[in-house]
């Protein structure tokens, strides 16, 4: 119980708590975990998705071993109670995906779209991405962009990378988040829980973040008996299949690909999409 009782001080230590968590507070809870100093007014700064050179340039946040744990922790209880809490689901990502993260990176630096997508780092935001809306109704852009217009989605709404300890995979976690989308439309996923849960298997298979296996976990729970049983013998298998089989979906530099044919791309990358869910909405 002592653990759940803390759950404002990790809310607090990823930036997303109330103001009213004083900075004071923080610090004397960082010092009971006997880490070194934290520059809180790093946590409380506002953050943007569209931050000057210098976002990468190592992780905001530095955690010891034993604070690293607590905040994984508190994340992982956090985005189970809710899940549409993305600050958390990153920050559990993060936190336990340090090894996962080096070896995405060591793979796109031998890929050769893979290492020209860390020389130039491209972000997925309004202002790269809104060519999208503009293109033929065929394309893998104008799928992307209806993707996101039918949810009110924004590519501007990804919370910022915290954690991690280097430029480098800063990059890469901010990379994976911002492609995400991407991945749904090649997929032919919904953002219901089946569907999430589904692509969350997918990355997996492709990342082996330990979160996405864990968010597959929390997300059946949440299911309804039937729910449940049309993810593990549906589309449990298929993910298994689809993430082995597709190309390497960290070294694709989707927006270079964004005003060809969506089934072409699908083709060329090896994408299998989803079977068709059910007509009768499943959660």
């Amino acid at each position: 119980m002592g653990c759940l009782r803390s759950l404002p001080a990790f809310g607090t230590l990823i930036g997303v708590a109330p103001a009213s968590y004083s900075r004071a507070a923080i610090q004397r809870w960082l010092a009971v975990s006997g880490g070194p100093a934290v520059d809180i007014r790093r946590i409380h700064a506002h953050s943007s998705s569209q931050e000057n050179d210098d976002e990468f340039s190592g992780a905001k946040v530095r955690l010891n071993g034993w604070q690293r744990a607590a905040v994984a922790f508190g994340s992982a209880v956090g985005a189970f109670i809710n899940p549409a809490r993305a600050d958390l689901v990153a920050a559990l990502g993060e936190t336990t995906g340090k090894l996962a993260f080096e070896r995405i990176l060591e793979t796109m630096k031998m890929n050769t779209e893979g290492k020209r997508i860390l020389s130039e780092r491209p972000r997925v935001l309004s202002s790269t991405v809104g060519h999208a809306w503009d293109l033929p109704a065929n394309t893998f852009g104008a799928a992307y962009a209806k993707f996101m217009g039918s949810r009110n989605f924004s590519p501007d709404d990804r919370p910022p990378v915290r954690f991690l300890d280097t430029e480098e995979l800063a990059y890469v976690a901010t990379r994976a988040r911002e492609v995400h989308d991407f991945w749904h439309v090649l997929f032919r996923l919904p953002t219901n829980v089946t569907g999430e849960s589904a692509l969350k298997m997918v990355e997996f298979q492709q990342t082996y973040l330990p979160m996405c296996f864990l968010s597959v976990i929390g997300g059946s729970v949440r299911l309804k008996m039937d729910g449940r049983q049309l993810l593990f013998k549906q589309y449990l298998p298929w993910a298994v299949r689809a993430g082995s089989s597709c190309a390497n979906l960290m070294c694709i530099y989707y927006e270079k690909h964004f005003h060809e044919d969506l089934e072409d791309v699908r083709q060329k990358w090896r994408i299998i999409p989803a079977p068709p869910f059910p007509r009768k909405p499943v959660h």
